[in-house]
């Protein structure tokens, strides 16, 4: 069974740049099973090495109205799920379609600027040469 509460992935944190935020919403239907949806998405991230740049996921319980997904679904107005947040600084992203969160988010490129504060944010330990 799915936890109800929200669980961080496991593994190295590979993020755009350090200050995007994403959030993962799955869903557990009224019946107590795990969405289909959810599940496969779920399943293509971790197929994909994607699973690991996800900072938080949340369930969505159609059980429990209070459950963390569920008021986030409502806070912003989300009424399908799986669905993504990228929080970036003030702003934050809704995606409810995963192929286009893989192409727009996942797999989009960085810079090298961003990708040397990445590396610099992940290695506090690095001094400046």
């Amino acid at each position: 069974m799915w936890p109800a509460r929200a669980e961080r992935p496991a593994g190295n944190r590979r993020r755009l740049t350090a200050a995007v935020h994403i959030t993962f919403v799955k869903k557990i239907l009224a019946d107590g099973q795990p969405c289909a949806k959810c599940a496969d998405v779920e399943a293509r991230l971790r197929a994909g090495g994607h699973w690991s740049r996800l900072d938080e996921v949340l369930i969505a319980d159609e059980r429990d109205p209070d459950s963390a997904g569920m008021r986030l679904a409502r806070e912003l107005q989300v009424d399908r799920a799986p669905f993504f947040t990228v929080r970036d600084g003030t702003s934050t992203t809704v995606h409810t379609v995963f192929f286009k969160f893989l192409r727009e988010v996942l797999e989009a490129p960085t810079s090298a600027g961003a990708e040397a504060q990445e590396i610099l944010a992940d290695n506090p330990d690095l001094d400046y040469v």
